[in-house]
C-alpha cells in the first residue's frame, strides 16, 4: 500500500470541525468544490506523494523526529484523532503555526537538502519509500525531492501570506 502525502489549505472553521469529526476526513479530502475560502478564494493542495518521508529527511536529517517547525511532515500540528485505519493520519496547524513554518522553509537552502542526501544512509534508515539506492526507473530521486522542496517552499509561503491553517495527511 502507498503512503502519500498531501497538503491542504484549511480554514480555521474547517479546522475545528475536524477536530472535532475526525471520521469526516474522507469527506472534507474528496470534496474539491464545497471546501474553498467563504470570501470567494480556493482552497490550495500540494501532493507530494511518497517524497513525504525524504523531504522530512532532507529538512531535518533525523526520519522521524528533528526540530519544529521543518519536522511538520511527521510531527507537530494537532492530531486530527481516531480516524479510519484506512485513511492514514491528518494533522493540522494553526495559521500562526504555517507563518511560523513558511518561514522556517524560506531560510532552508537547497544546497542544504543536496549536502544531507545520502541513498545508501537514507535506505539504512527506512526512508519511505525505501528505494533510494534502486530507483524504480530513471528517476533522480535527489532532483525530485529538489523540485518538491521548491514547491513545498512556495505552497507554504502563498498559504502564510493568505493567513490559512494547514492539513497534513498522509494515507
Amino acid at each position: 500500500m502507498e503512503m502519500l502525502c498531501t497538503l491542504r489549505s484549511v480554514t480555521e472553521a474547517q479546522r475545528d470541525a475536524l477536530l472535532q469529526a475526525p471520521k469526516r476526513l474522507d469527506d472534507f479530502l474528496d470534496d474539491e468544490e464545497d471546501f474553498g475560502d467563504p470570501k470567494g478564494g480556493a482552497f490550495l493542495e500540494l501532493d507530494i506523494g511518497e517524497a513525504w518521508h525524504g523531504l522530512q529527511y532532507l529538512l531535518t536529517g533525523t526520519p522521524w523526529e528533528g526540530s519544529a517547525p521543518l519536522d511538520f511532515l511527521v510531527r507537530g500540528g494537532v492530531d486530527v484523532g481516531d480516524i479510519p485505519s484506512d485513511e492514514g493520519t491528518a494533522r493540522v496547524f494553526s495559521p500562526e503555526q504555517v507563518k511560523v513554518l513558511a518561514s522556517a522553509l524560506r531560510e532552508v537552502s537547497e544546497n542544504t537538502l543536496r549536502r544531507r542526501y545520502d541513498a545508501v544512509e537514507m535506505q539504512a534508515q527506512d526512508i519511505y519509500p525505501g528505494t533510494w539506492e534502486e530507483p524504480p526507473d530513471d528517476s533522480d530521486p535527489l532532483e525530485e525531492m529538489v523540485s518538491y522542496f521548491d514547491e513545498l517552499q512556495k505552497f507554504m509561503a502563498q498559504m502564510g501570506k493568505r493567513g490559512d491553517a494547514l492539513l497534513v495527511h498522509i494515507g
